[in-house]
Protein backbone atom coordinates (compact mmCIF):
# COMPACT_ATOMS: atom_id res chain seq x y z
CA UNK A 1 0.00 0.00 0.00
CA UNK A 2 1.30 3.31 -1.32
CA UNK A 3 1.31 5.50 1.66
CA UNK A 4 1.18 9.67 0.62
CA UNK A 5 0.64 12.75 2.79
CA UNK A 6 -0.30 16.12 1.48
CA UNK A 7 -0.96 19.35 3.03
CA UNK A 8 -4.45 21.18 2.70
CA UNK A 9 -5.92 24.71 3.52
CA UNK A 10 -9.54 24.78 5.59
CA UNK A 11 -11.65 27.09 4.16
CA UNK A 12 -10.61 29.46 6.81
CA UNK A 13 -7.22 29.39 6.43
CA UNK A 14 -5.34 31.02 2.94
CA UNK A 15 -5.44 34.78 3.76
CA UNK A 16 -2.33 35.62 4.89
CA UNK A 17 -1.82 37.08 0.97
CA UNK A 18 0.54 36.23 -1.58
CA UNK A 19 4.27 35.92 -0.32
CA UNK A 20 2.61 33.63 2.63
CA UNK A 21 1.00 31.30 0.47
CA UNK A 22 3.81 31.37 -1.59
CA UNK A 23 5.97 30.06 1.66
CA UNK A 24 3.66 27.42 1.64
CA UNK A 25 3.99 26.05 -1.48
CA UNK A 26 7.88 26.54 -1.65
CA UNK A 27 7.64 24.57 1.96
CA UNK A 28 5.36 21.69 0.35
CA UNK A 29 7.80 20.95 -2.44
CA UNK A 30 11.16 21.62 -0.60
CA UNK A 31 9.87 18.78 2.62
CA UNK A 32 8.58 16.36 -0.65
CA UNK A 33 5.06 16.41 0.53
CA UNK A 34 2.88 14.50 -1.67
CA UNK A 35 0.52 16.89 -2.72
CA UNK A 36 -1.13 21.01 -2.20
CA UNK A 37 -5.31 20.64 -1.88
CA UNK A 38 -7.20 23.73 -1.08
CA UNK A 39 -11.08 24.22 -0.43
CA UNK A 40 -13.60 26.18 -1.56
CA UNK A 41 -15.60 28.50 0.29
CA UNK A 42 -17.64 31.56 -1.64
CA UNK A 43 -17.42 33.78 1.25
CA UNK A 44 -14.10 33.20 3.31
CA UNK A 45 -10.59 33.89 3.20
CA UNK A 46 -9.58 30.68 1.44
CA UNK A 47 -8.39 31.73 -2.29
CA UNK A 48 -10.20 29.86 -5.24
CA UNK A 49 -8.73 26.45 -5.88
CA UNK A 50 -8.05 26.70 -9.27
CA UNK A 51 -6.68 29.96 -9.18
CA UNK A 52 -4.47 28.79 -6.24
CA UNK A 53 -3.58 25.69 -7.54
CA UNK A 54 -2.42 27.02 -11.22
CA UNK A 55 -0.07 29.74 -9.18
CA UNK A 56 1.44 26.67 -7.31
CA UNK A 57 1.90 24.72 -10.70
CA UNK A 58 4.00 27.44 -11.84
CA UNK A 59 5.75 27.06 -8.64
CA UNK A 60 6.76 23.41 -8.28
CA UNK A 61 7.66 20.42 -10.28
CA UNK A 62 6.12 17.71 -8.44
CA UNK A 63 3.97 18.42 -6.43
CA UNK A 64 0.45 17.36 -7.01
CA UNK A 65 -2.57 19.63 -7.27
CA UNK A 66 -5.75 18.74 -5.33
CA UNK A 67 -8.94 20.33 -4.46
CA UNK A 68 -10.81 18.97 -1.43
CA UNK A 69 -13.49 19.60 -2.69
CA UNK A 70 -14.61 21.97 -5.48
CA UNK A 71 -18.41 23.00 -5.40
CA UNK A 72 -19.78 21.04 -8.69
CA UNK A 73 -23.25 22.26 -8.70
CA UNK A 74 -23.89 25.60 -10.33
CA UNK A 75 -20.73 25.62 -12.46
CA UNK A 76 -21.00 24.49 -16.02
CA UNK A 77 -19.49 21.80 -16.73
CA UNK A 78 -17.86 22.55 -20.23
CA UNK A 79 -16.47 25.50 -18.53
CA UNK A 80 -14.70 23.36 -15.83
CA UNK A 81 -13.98 20.56 -18.14
CA UNK A 82 -11.85 23.41 -19.84
CA UNK A 83 -10.58 25.01 -16.83
CA UNK A 84 -9.38 21.63 -15.23
CA UNK A 85 -8.09 20.17 -18.19
CA UNK A 86 -5.68 23.06 -18.91
CA UNK A 87 -4.13 22.99 -15.16
CA UNK A 88 -3.80 19.42 -16.00
CA UNK A 89 -1.64 20.13 -19.22
CA UNK A 90 0.10 23.37 -18.11
CA UNK A 91 1.07 21.00 -14.66
CA UNK A 92 2.20 17.79 -16.33
CA UNK A 93 -0.95 15.81 -15.28
CA UNK A 94 -0.12 16.69 -11.70
CA UNK A 95 -4.10 17.51 -11.07
CA UNK A 96 -6.01 15.44 -8.74
CA UNK A 97 -10.19 16.88 -8.67
CA UNK A 98 -12.33 16.40 -5.59
CA UNK A 99 -15.90 17.38 -6.20
CA UNK A 100 -18.38 17.68 -3.43
CA UNK A 101 -21.98 18.96 -3.06
CA UNK A 102 -20.80 22.76 -1.20
CA UNK A 103 -22.10 23.12 2.06
CA UNK A 104 -25.36 23.09 3.03
CA UNK A 105 -24.78 27.04 3.98
CA UNK A 106 -27.36 29.63 3.06
CA UNK A 107 -24.69 32.43 1.91
CA UNK A 108 -22.93 30.01 -0.32
CA UNK A 109 -25.72 28.25 -1.78
CA UNK A 110 -26.96 31.78 -3.27
CA UNK A 111 -23.79 32.33 -3.91
CA UNK A 112 -23.76 29.11 -6.50
CA UNK A 113 -27.30 30.08 -7.77
CA UNK A 114 -28.46 26.34 -6.85
CA UNK A 115 -31.11 25.84 -4.03
CA UNK A 116 -30.21 22.73 -1.62
CA UNK A 117 -32.69 20.29 -2.73
CA UNK A 118 -31.51 20.75 -6.44
CA UNK A 119 -27.77 19.87 -5.77
CA UNK A 120 -27.64 16.28 -5.88
CA UNK A 121 -29.61 16.25 -9.17
CA UNK A 122 -27.27 19.07 -10.39
CA UNK A 123 -23.99 17.00 -9.44
CA UNK A 124 -25.30 13.72 -10.91
CA UNK A 125 -25.87 14.80 -14.44
CA UNK A 126 -22.82 17.30 -14.62
CA UNK A 127 -20.09 15.02 -12.97
CA UNK A 128 -20.67 12.65 -15.88
CA UNK A 129 -20.69 15.14 -18.18
CA UNK A 130 -17.27 16.43 -17.23
CA UNK A 131 -15.59 12.88 -17.32
CA UNK A 132 -17.18 12.77 -21.28
CA UNK A 133 -15.46 15.91 -22.28
CA UNK A 134 -12.41 15.04 -21.08
CA UNK A 135 -12.52 11.85 -22.95
CA UNK A 136 -14.87 12.16 -26.07
CA UNK A 137 -13.98 14.35 -29.23
CA UNK A 138 -17.66 15.16 -29.30
CA UNK A 139 -19.97 15.13 -26.75
CA UNK A 140 -24.35 14.62 -27.30
CA UNK A 141 -26.43 15.40 -24.45
CA UNK A 142 -29.78 16.72 -23.40
CA UNK A 143 -30.76 17.08 -19.69
CA UNK A 144 -32.66 18.54 -17.79
CA UNK A 145 -30.07 21.26 -17.12
CA UNK A 146 -27.33 21.07 -20.10
CA UNK A 147 -28.05 20.82 -23.67
CA UNK A 148 -24.60 19.85 -26.29
CA UNK A 149 -24.60 18.44 -29.60
CA UNK A 150 -21.39 17.15 -30.68
CA UNK A 151 -19.66 19.80 -28.34
CA UNK A 152 -15.63 19.53 -28.49
CA UNK A 153 -13.85 20.66 -25.43
CA UNK A 154 -10.11 20.95 -25.87
CA UNK A 155 -7.42 20.51 -24.36
CA UNK A 156 -7.87 17.26 -23.20
CA UNK A 157 -6.15 16.16 -19.86
CA UNK A 158 -2.18 14.51 -19.83
CA UNK A 159 -3.91 12.15 -17.51
CA UNK A 160 -6.46 10.06 -19.51
CA UNK A 161 -8.65 9.87 -17.50
CA UNK A 162 -8.05 12.09 -14.36
CA UNK A 163 -9.12 9.89 -11.10
CA UNK A 164 -12.44 11.96 -9.47
CA UNK A 165 -12.14 12.10 -6.17
CA UNK A 166 -15.35 12.70 -3.88
CA UNK A 167 -16.07 13.66 -0.40
CA UNK A 168 -19.01 13.57 2.26
CA UNK A 169 -19.83 11.00 5.27
CA UNK A 170 -24.11 10.65 4.78
CA UNK A 171 -25.23 7.50 3.20
CA UNK A 172 -26.45 9.09 0.27
CA UNK A 173 -22.64 10.93 -0.37
CA UNK A 174 -21.49 7.18 0.02
CA UNK A 175 -23.59 6.13 -2.30
CA UNK A 176 -22.80 8.85 -4.77
CA UNK A 177 -19.01 8.07 -4.83
CA UNK A 178 -19.48 4.09 -5.45
CA UNK A 179 -21.99 4.89 -8.42
CA UNK A 180 -19.67 7.82 -10.10
CA UNK A 181 -16.25 8.97 -8.06
CA UNK A 182 -12.77 6.89 -8.53
CA UNK A 183 -11.79 7.46 -5.14
CA UNK A 184 -13.17 8.62 -1.51
CA UNK A 185 -11.67 11.31 0.49
CA UNK A 186 -13.90 12.39 3.35
CA UNK A 187 -13.15 14.96 6.19
CA UNK A 188 -14.52 15.33 10.01
CA UNK A 189 -14.19 11.23 11.09
CA UNK A 190 -12.95 8.70 12.82
CA UNK A 191 -10.89 5.78 11.59
CA UNK A 192 -13.65 3.90 12.37
CA UNK A 193 -16.06 5.69 10.72
CA UNK A 194 -14.48 6.02 7.91
CA UNK A 195 -14.15 2.03 7.62
CA UNK A 196 -17.82 1.73 8.05
CA UNK A 197 -18.05 4.13 5.37
CA UNK A 198 -15.82 2.72 2.88
CA UNK A 199 -18.02 -0.83 2.93
CA UNK A 200 -21.32 1.31 1.47
CA UNK A 201 -18.55 3.00 -1.22
CA UNK A 202 -17.44 -0.47 -2.41
CA UNK A 203 -21.00 -1.61 -1.96
CA UNK A 204 -22.49 0.93 -3.98
CA UNK A 205 -19.95 0.53 -6.57
CA UNK A 206 -20.40 -3.36 -6.92
CA UNK A 207 -23.86 -2.60 -7.61
CA UNK A 208 -23.17 -0.42 -9.85
CA UNK A 209 -20.84 -2.88 -11.95
CA UNK A 210 -17.74 -0.26 -10.85
CA UNK A 211 -14.29 -1.31 -8.65
CA UNK A 212 -12.45 1.46 -6.56
CA UNK A 213 -8.78 1.12 -6.28
CA UNK A 214 -8.19 -0.21 -3.14
CA UNK A 215 -5.34 3.01 -2.64
CA UNK A 216 -8.17 5.48 -3.61
CA UNK A 217 -9.18 5.73 -0.51
CA UNK A 218 -8.10 8.71 2.00
CA UNK A 219 -9.07 11.05 4.59
CA UNK A 220 -8.42 14.83 5.72
CA UNK A 221 -7.05 15.21 9.00
CA UNK A 222 -7.72 18.39 10.99
CA UNK A 223 -4.76 19.27 13.85
CA UNK A 224 -4.22 22.40 15.98
CA UNK A 225 -1.00 23.17 17.82
CA UNK A 226 -2.84 24.66 20.90
CA UNK A 227 -6.74 25.11 22.36
CA UNK A 228 -9.28 24.40 19.57
CA UNK A 229 -10.32 27.64 18.16
CA UNK A 230 -13.94 28.67 18.77
CA UNK A 231 -15.19 28.96 15.49
CA UNK A 232 -14.27 25.35 14.88
CA UNK A 233 -15.45 24.25 18.17
CA UNK A 234 -18.99 25.84 17.09
CA UNK A 235 -18.91 24.43 13.71
CA UNK A 236 -18.19 20.91 15.09
CA UNK A 237 -20.61 21.28 17.77
CA UNK A 238 -23.06 21.93 14.97
CA UNK A 239 -22.14 19.28 12.20
CA UNK A 240 -20.88 16.54 14.14
CA UNK A 241 -23.23 16.81 18.11
CA UNK A 242 -22.35 13.19 18.44
CA UNK A 243 -18.71 13.20 18.87
CA UNK A 244 -15.92 14.50 21.07
CA UNK A 245 -14.19 17.27 19.24
CA UNK A 246 -10.97 16.31 20.00
CA UNK A 247 -11.75 12.76 18.23
CA UNK A 248 -11.88 14.92 15.37
CA UNK A 249 -9.05 17.65 15.50
CA UNK A 250 -6.38 16.49 17.08
CA UNK A 251 -4.31 18.14 19.60
CA UNK A 252 -0.38 18.46 19.22
CA UNK A 253 2.12 16.53 16.21
CA UNK A 254 2.36 13.21 18.19
CA UNK A 255 -1.93 12.89 18.15
CA UNK A 256 -1.84 13.85 14.66
CA UNK A 257 0.52 11.37 14.06
CA UNK A 258 -1.28 8.44 15.84
CA UNK A 259 -4.57 9.54 13.89
CA UNK A 260 -2.50 8.88 10.54
CA UNK A 261 -1.35 5.27 11.85
CA UNK A 262 -4.87 4.47 12.74
CA UNK A 263 -5.99 5.31 8.91
CA UNK A 264 -3.23 3.68 7.12
CA UNK A 265 -4.63 0.59 9.62
CA UNK A 266 -7.19 0.66 8.32
CA UNK A 267 -6.06 0.17 4.56
CA UNK A 268 -6.57 4.57 3.86
CA UNK A 269 -3.33 5.42 2.00
CA UNK A 270 -4.00 8.71 0.96
CA UNK A 271 -4.22 11.56 3.71
CA UNK A 272 -4.12 14.95 3.72
CA UNK A 273 -3.37 16.37 7.19
CA UNK A 274 -4.94 20.36 7.53
CA UNK A 275 -4.22 22.93 10.17
CA UNK A 276 -6.90 24.48 12.09
CA UNK A 277 -5.34 27.77 12.82
CA UNK A 278 -2.99 29.13 9.43
CA UNK A 279 1.18 29.83 11.56
CA UNK A 280 2.74 32.99 11.32
CA UNK A 281 5.81 30.69 9.46
CA UNK A 282 5.00 28.18 7.31
CA UNK A 283 8.76 27.24 7.55
CA UNK A 284 8.80 26.03 11.10
CA UNK A 285 5.37 24.64 10.57
CA UNK A 286 6.14 22.63 8.09
CA UNK A 287 8.93 21.16 8.74
CA UNK A 288 7.97 19.91 12.47
CA UNK A 289 5.14 18.28 10.41
CA UNK A 290 7.06 16.99 7.88
CA UNK A 291 9.66 15.46 10.71
CA UNK A 292 6.66 13.68 12.41
CA UNK A 293 4.51 12.71 9.64
CA UNK A 294 6.57 12.15 6.56
CA UNK A 295 8.11 8.84 7.33
CA UNK A 296 5.04 7.11 7.03
CA UNK A 297 5.12 7.71 3.06
CA UNK A 298 7.52 4.98 3.40
CA UNK A 299 6.26 3.00 0.32
CA UNK A 300 7.23 -0.73 1.96
CA UNK A 301 4.43 -0.38 4.57
CA UNK A 302 1.97 -2.49 4.28
CA UNK A 303 -1.14 -2.78 6.58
Amino acid sequence: MKVRIGYGLGTAAGGGGQQHFLDLVDGLERHRFDSLWLSERITGVAPDPVVGLAVAAGRTERLKLGTSVLVLPGRNPAVLAKELASLDVLSGGRLLPAFGLGVAEPHEQQAFGVRREERAAWFDEALPLVRRMWAEDAVDHEGPRFAYAQLTVRPKPVQQPPDVWLGGRVPSELRRTGRLGDGWLPSFCTPDEAAAGRKIVEEAADRAGRWIDPEHFGALVVYTRGALPDRLAQALAARRPDVDPGEIVLSGLPALRRRLEAFIDRGFSKLVVVPAVEPDRWADELAEVADQVLGLQDPTRVS
